[in-house]
């Protein structure tokens, strides 16, 4: 598994201190961590034959509804998926955790929300800021119908959900800098109840909560690439292969399933300043 430490600009005392701090907290987790320092000018991808098919950089005062729409309204874990958690401001797409009262009920409200059209192959890419509080999840993602049912999904073939990145609820100082990127479908073994599911990557970024980040997944007929400011962090086809059918993209502040330690009061909110697709052109 690879580790990342997104090496930004800044205080010279806190570029050291966060990288003393990783070093030892990575080692705390595997005796083979591999480790990179990377200036996030410094990119290893690269887009050669690739066109862009879709930009939204969320102009405006509120979301584009022909281009997206709100998903799974309702309740979910220990509170509801609301569309008005949805909004634009300042160039962002803004997702809001908070405590309120709706249709649905009292209690900690929140949003995800995915484009109307599904892609398939490309590069897709979301600069983000995730929310400061760790009781809400941040994620940014791809998915479609019927992906953990084991025969459709048939090994992730046809369908796979692909966490390009994801946040946990982790409270201790340094775990809270940790995304994960993760494969799940069905398929790939004789157990029809059970998803199969690999975390592919768990990547530390040591001003996750503070600085807007860039993330992207360059997604082939052969594999999963996943960056981060333009550098690779790792690759796969789990489980038996990358999907060959076109999926939604989604972005999300997920509420845990178990208890919210925050005051009530607390808003909190996932920021995406872009989304970018690119695709080679049809042959």
């Amino acid at each position: 598994m690879k580790y990342l430490f997104q090496w930004v600009k800044g205080r010279a005392v806190y570029k050291v201190f966060s990288l003393l701090l990783g070093l030892i907290f990575a080692f705390s987790f595997s005796a083979c961590t591999a480790f990179a320092f990377v200036e996030s000018e410094d990119v290893d991808l690269d887009l050669e034959g690739y066109e862009l098919v879709f930009y939204d950089e969320f102009e405006g005062n509120r979301l584009n509804t022909s281009k997206w729409k709100s998903r799974r309204d309702g309740p979910s874990g220990a509170g509801f998926f609301h569309p008005d958690q949805l909004s634009v401001e300042n160039g962002n797409l803004v997702i809001t955790g908070e405590y309120k009262t709706s249709e649905y009920g009292e209690g900690w409200h929140s949003g995800m929300v995915n484009l109307r059209t599904r892609y398939l192959y490309g590069y897709y890419e979301a600069r983000c800021k995730v929310n400061d509080s760790e009781d809400f999840f941040s994620a940014f993602w791809m998915t479609k119908d019927n992906v953990y049912v084991h025969d459709i999904s048939q090994g992730g073939i046809h369908g796979a959900e692909i966490d390009i990145f994801e946040t946990y609820k982790e409270h201790t100082f340094y775990k809270k800098n940790f995304i994960y990127s993760s494969i799940h479908c069905n398929g790939g073994d004789d157990d029809v109840e059970n998803i199969d599911s690999k975390r592919v990557a768990k990547v530390y970024v040591p001003t996750l909560r503070t600085e807007y980040i860039t993330f992207g997944l360059l997604w082939t007929e052969e594999e999963y690439v996943f960056y981060i400011n333009g550098r690779e962090t790792t690759r796969s086809s789990f489980s038996k292969g990358t999907s060959c059918e076109a999926e939604n993209v989604i972005f999300s502040l997920t509420i845990p399933n178990d208890e919210i330690n925050l005051s009530k009061d607390t808003k909190t909110q996932f920021f995406v300043d872009y989304l970018k697709i690119y695709q080679k052109p049809a042959q």
